[in-house]
C-alpha cells in the first residue's frame, strides 16, 4: 500500500515522503496513529503542489540572497566604539553589533549567528567579515571599527 508519511517514522521515512508499506503496517500502525494518510489522487496532488511550492519558495530565497551579496559584496561598514588606555577598546565589538548596524544602514536583517568574524574586534582598526546570507551564498565586507568622539 502506498501511503504518505505525515510525520518521521523510524525505518520508513521521513514527513511528506510517499513510503511503499505492507497493507498491514499501514492498516494496523501507520493510519490509525495517524503518522501517515494514505496515498489517493487527491493526496498525490496536494503532495505534488506542496512540493512545487517548497521549491518556488527556495528560489526565491536564493535570487533575494544573491541579490543582497551583490550588494554588499567589498562595502566597508563603519562603526563607533568606546576606547581606553593605548586604543583598545572597552569589551569588544560584536557580531550583534555588526548586525545590527547592517539592519540600520543597508535595511537588512541578518541573524547575528550568520555574521562571522576572523577574531574579535578589541581594537581600532578595519577587520575583514563574513555574512552567510543563505546555503552556499556570502558576502564579504569590511568592518571599520573608529573612535568616538
Amino acid at each position: 500500500m502506498k501511503v504518505i508519511l505525515l510525520q518521521d517514522v523510524k525505518g520508513t521515512g521521513k514527513k511528506g515522503e510517499l513510503a511503499n508499506v505492507s497493507d498491514g503496517y499501514a492498516r494496523n500502525f501507520l493510519l490509525p496513529r495517524k503518522l501517515a494518510r494514505e496515498a489517493d489522487a487527491q493526496a498525490l496532488n496536494e503532495l505534488k503542489n506542496a512540493e512545487q511550492s517548497r521549491q518556488h519558495k527556495i528560489a526565491v530565497e536564493t535570487a533575494q540572497a544573491k541579490a543582497d551579496a551583490e550588494r554588499l559584496e567589498g562595502k566597508v561598514l563603519e562603526m563607533t566604539a568606546k576606547a581606553g588606555q593605548g586604543g583598545r577598546l572597552f569589551g569588544s565589538v560584536t557580531s550583534k553589533e555588526i548586525a545590527n548596524e547592517l539592519k540600520q544602514k543597508f535595511n537588512l536583517s541578518i541573524d547575528k549567528r550568520k555574521v562571522v568574524l576572523e577574531s574579535d574586534i578589541k581594537a581600532f582598526g578595519t577587520y575583514q567579515c563574513e555574512l552567510k546570507l543563505y546555503t552556499g551564498i556570502s558576502a564579504h565586507i569590511k568592518v571599520m571599527v573608529k573612535e568616538q568622539e
